[in-house]
């Protein structure tokens, strides 16, 4: 297993695959790489080589005691873009990876060619929260039934009568409840909207019409906070429209970043 050297030392696990132009891929909180396991292949056939990386505390990368953020995870891209030697990507991020894409975009404007953002919000008071009963489902002390709500809030149902699992987007099952602390701490400490406009990349926002988990109504915030971006909602899709929908939403981002 290939290993970044962040920052602060801690190893930050990571994949290369394919060949081509590279294409970061960055996955939700509070998981790792397989969060994109049903749809990398897509980028492969279409002649793109795919980065991926083990957030610090998930998969095979370290789990360090200090506090978690987006923009720290944002350095853990770059510290792994300089371990491959590859100066510059478009980067593709959705949910909490879409938080930490913002930062690596404002931040390290030289290393960002493009710029996708799917299901994620600018973070801080310009955002919108999800209902609190959205938040309070997850929260049940039933293991099953916090995996039958996100599920939920992940797919539709017509898709999951067809689609039994397994289900790539549900977690690490393996991190630590402290680790998973620190990815919820980072997720709901993200506040980008200052930086936003200075944002240089050409930037699409993807997002599902019907993702109550992160509220769609975050997509035209970032959009229209972006010089220059793109908007574009999937009807019909949740949270993980990249995964259920992907004939749909492969296409835009590959379109895109071409």
């Amino acid at each position: 297993m290939p290993y970044a050297k962040a920052p602060d030392g801690a190893r930050i696990a990571h994949q290369l695959r394919g060949d081509g132009p590279p294409l970061v891929l960055l996955a939700g909180q509070a998981n790792d790489h397989h969060w994109w396991d049903g749809v990398r292949e897509d980028f492969h056939e279409a002649g793109r080589s795919t980065i991926t990386l083990d957030y610090r505390g998930t998969g095979a990368s370290d789990a360090p005691e200090t506090p978690y953020s987006t923009r720290g995870f944002a350095d853990d891209v770059i510290a792994v873009l300089d371990a491959l030697g590859i100066d510059r990507a478009d980067v593709y991020g959705t949910s909490m990876g879409g938080r930490v894409a913002q930062w690596v975009a404002a931040d390290r404007p030289d290393r960002v060619r493009r710029l996708v953002l799917g299901c994620t919000t600018p973070g801080g008071r310009h955002a919108v929260a999800p209902d609190p009963a959205v938040l309070r489902s997850l929260a049940t002390p039933d293991p099953d039934g916090a995996r039958r709500a996100l599920l939920d809030l992940m797919y539709t149902p017509s898709w999951l009568a067809a689609h039994p699992g397994p289900h790539h987007t549900l977690g690490d099952p393996h991190m630590s409840a402290r680790a998973r602390g620190r990815h919820l701490a980072a997720s709901r400490g993200h506040d980008a909207w200052d930086a936003l406009p200075g944002i240089t990349a050409p930037t699409l926002v993807l997002h599902g019409t019907d993702d109550v988990f992160n509220p769609a109504e975050n997509a035209p915030l970032l959009a229209d906070r972006i010089p220059g971006a793109r908007l574009h909602m999937i009807p019909g899709a949740r949270h993980a429209y990249f995964d259920e929908f992907r004939a749909v939403a492969g296409p835009l981002v590959l379109d895109f970043v071409r």
